[in-house]
């Protein structure tokens, strides 16, 4: 600030001088100087702000702020929230896009798209999305696995393996099943990718009375709801950090999901995480 930088200087230099360097007019310096004296009104509200931001390591934006502090009891427009974060220069990451590909042609049973896009649904274990995605750290590369309920968008099952293999997607698939109760028969959506036309999926789907759905050849939207949880996942934890190895990646990923499922808030879900959510919507 200009006003700060020539008082620090007056005792040294010439003020006259100094305005005029500055460019600042006489008596908007000595106005600006007194409000200096003033305290900051919004000192405390500055301070809530920027340890909500550094608690969720620079992934929230100011609607996210803005719920947290609404959560807590503070009341406070959404436009502050985005000035005082603005002026603090806390800066949320954006994502970019670039995504792994699993689709190597019909290798196996392509299945309709009977998710046909309806994202939402008011029941758990009803639907299920999965993908795979890839990560690269120098030479090595690393996968994850996950599979999301559109109930509460929590991560339910994820594997994380050195490749995109049968067992990297069925394992997760299995563990989620075997927490099914009587009467769950959920829809479970992927894209094209090998690993969801292999036999191997098909019929631990059918095992369990599950039903098969695939996104369109070369149609990411049909995903779109995993596809933006990856685009997220990867601004928030990997885009703007470097790792010594995947090994470090592979921790990192699990203190996200958990983050992500427990702490993470969300619009579309009353700005509560997705455990929350589910916790209060099964308890009402």
């Amino acid at each position: 600030m200009k006003v700060r930088a020539v008082v620090s200087l007056k005792a040294e230099h010439r003020l006259d001088l100094l305005l005029q360097i500055a460019g600042l007019p006489r008596s908007t310096f000595f106005y600006q100087q007194a409000r200096l004296d003033v305290p900051d009104p919004q000192a405390e509200l500055k301070v809530a702000i920027t340890e909500i931001f550094s608690a969720n390591k620079s992934r929230y934006g100011h609607r996210r702020v803005h719920r947290e502090l609404l959560n807590a009891g503070g009341q406070v427009a959404k436009k502050t929230v985005l000035k005082l974060m603005r002026d603090l220069g806390l800066v949320c990451r954006s994502r970019r896009k670039r995504r792994y590909v699993s689709y190597q042609g019909e290798v196996g049973q392509i299945a309709d798209n009977l998710l046909n896009r309806e994202f939402t649904t008011d029941t758990p274990n009803q639907k299920w999305v999965t993908d795979v995605t890839e990560f690269r750290v120098g030479d090595r590369k690393l996968y994850l696995s996950p599979i999301m309920d559109l109930f509460d968008r929590q991560i339910i099952a994820y594997s994380i393996g050195t490749s995109p293999s049968l067992q990297l997607t069925n394992a997760p698939l299995r563990e989620v099943i075997a927490t099914l109760e009587a009467g769950q028969y959920p829809l479970v959506h992927s894209d094209q990718g090998f690993q969801y036309q292999h036999r191997s999926w098909r019929q631990i789907l059918a095992d369990t009375g599950a039903t098969q759905s695939m996104s369109r050849k070369g149609n990411c939207y049909d995903n779109a709801v995993i596809e933006n949880f990856f685009g997220h996942l990867k601004e928030e934890c990997f885009h703007h950090v470097r790792y010594l190895d995947i090994d470090a990646l592979e921790t990192a990923l699990h203190e996200y999901i958990r983050w992500y499922n427990d702490d993470r808030l969300s619009e579309r879900l009353e700005g509560l995480s997705p455990v929350r959510y589910r916790t209060q919507t099964l308890a009402a």
